[in-house]
């Protein structure tokens, strides 16, 4: 005599989310990487000496583009439409995001007090 109640029930369905909203950020992923890039390709044709201390925000840029476009590419496919993979891919982008501003905050930085130290060394 089989038990019907004692079958296995069907694994519950994966959370997903909405496919407009995964496109709203696909969009606004893709804004901020093109503008990270921009940036890389605008510092790095900038005239000028690179010096030992541009490798801090350099490598905090690069790494940020990466976990950048990384998460890009986790949302493009359909799967991303399961939330697991959409948070996944919102929090490698928001570490790159963060990654990103460091290393332009600290470009900026470092080259003001460059400047500074080369006028009051003048």
């Amino acid at each position: 005599m089989t038990d019907t109640a004692s079958a296995a029930a069907p694994p519950a369905e994966e959370e997903r989310i909405e496919a407009v909203f995964r496109n709203g950020t696909i969009t606004a992923f893709g804004i901020t990487v093109s503008f990270t890039l921009g940036f890389l390709a605008q510092w790095a044709s900038s005239p000028g000496a690179w010096r030992f201390y541009d490798l801090v925000p350099l490598l905090a840029i690069f790494v940020g583009a990466a976990l950048q476009v990384r998460a890009l590419a986790l949302l493009l496919p359909i799967e991303s439409l399961a939330k697991r993979i959409y948070d996944r891919a919102t929090k490698l982008y928001l570490i790159g995001f963060a990654l990103t501003g460091f290393g332009v905050v600290a470009a900026v930085a470092f080259d003001v007090v460059s400047s500074l130290m080369k006028q009051v060394g003048a």
